[in-house]
């Protein structure tokens, strides 16, 4: 049995560097070959990169990470270390990487709320820096309730590794020389769970003038799939993608054939829907605020806010395809020609 077990352990190390290598050469092939169409970069967005934050969010250390309290704090740490390790830089209008946000302004829940904070992180544009893209993801959840830890793995575990994983390669692409035109501002909200709060905050004191943010890509719960969409293959809900803007529906639908090729459900959109979801999501603060915003969800499951939401039951690759997706998005609208218009109400 020992030997058989060391055998078996060899075996697996040789096939975990095996993989590693295969993925190096990949990220390789794609940042040296000048052939590659520059929408071709979202391969290199990593299942077991996302995993492994995603773990690490949703496991006991962070209890829940609610909002204000010491799991929060802690999930806090762990994602400016991560920004800081991979050299992505805060806005260097803001000291640091934290927006701090008092309990006062967070009043209005019935839950009383401690002092929170939004994490920024951001890459400045070489050519119109001045105009900022926003991708967004809460990182908070339910944190403990009748000593039950409520892990939050979807909601917003999911959301939060994916943009984790997309500044990284946008800071791998940079490393290379390879950056965007337009200025992309990433925003890890607090406060959603109990109503919006963080996006709020961040709309009502602005690092970067509202108007001059061109578009707001928010996700929230991507990690697994809904009932009505059992069985029936890849897809995603974009919610609220035209509502504001013809232009950023455009802009969604054709990063989607020139990437991953999902099922995209716009049913949400619909201004009958009984959940009422486009109002539901940090996306919406923005939108309040006339910029064209789209929130990527997969729709509600078994698990929606009980303690079995769990890192194990999360569908790892078709996280990494969505987040393939909204990194092609984000790349299309920070290089793209214009920015996103506004589309003019009819009588």
């Amino acid at each position: 049995m020992i030997k058989n077990t060391l055998l078996l352990g060899l075996f697996a190390v040789l096939l975990l560097n095996s993989c590693k290598g295969v993925q190096q050469n990949l990220d390789n092939s794609i940042l040296n070959n000048t052939t590659v169409v520059p929408y071709q970069y979202y391969a290199l967005i990593n299942q077991d990169s996302i995993a492994t934050n995603l773990k690490k969010l949703a496991s006991d250390e962070f209890q829940g990470r609610r909002t204000g309290e010491p799991g929060q704090k802690k999930a806090t740490e762990f994602i400016v270390n991560f920004y800081k390790k991979r050299g992505i830089a805060p806005p260097k209008e803001m000291d640091g990487y934290l927006q701090s946000i008092p309990s006062s302004f967070m009043k209005p829940s019935m839950m009383k709320l401690q002092d929170s904070e939004n994490i920024l992180a951001y890459f400045e544009g070489t050519e119109k820096p001045e105009e900022v893209l926003i991708i967004s993801a809460h990182y908070d959840h339910m944190g403990i309730l009748l000593d039950q830890i409520y892990y939050g793995a979807d909601d917003n575990g999911s959301g939060t590794a994916s943009i984790m994983e997309i500044a990284r390669v946008f800071q791998q692409l940079k490393e290379q020389g390879i950056q965007p035109k337009r200025s992309v501002l990433f925003i890890h909200l607090t406060g959603e769970e109990f109503g919006l709060f963080g996006s709020k905050y961040y709309v009502q004191n602005p690092i970067f003038p509202i108007e001059n943010t061109i578009a707001n890509l928010n996700i929230d719960m991507i990690g697994r799939r809904s009932k009505e969409h059992s069985g029936k293959g890849d897809y995603i809900f974009a919610v609220g993608s035209g509502k504001l803007s013809k232009d950023l529906y455009d802009v969604v639908s054709s990063a989607n054939k020139e990437s991953i090729n999902l099922t995209i459900d716009y049913k949400f959109d619909d201004e009958n829907d009984p959940q009422q979801i486009y109002y539901r999501s940090d996306h919406y603060s923005f939108a309040q605020k006339g910029i064209p915003a789209v929130f990527y969800y997969n729709g509600t499951h078994d698990d929606y806010h009980l303690p079995s939401d769990t890192f194990d039951k999360i569908d790892l690759p078709l996280l990494t395809k969505r987040t393939q997706l909204i990194f092609t998005t984000a790349w299309k609208l920070a290089n793209g020609e214009h920015r996103p218009q506004l589309t003019e109400k009819k009588n």
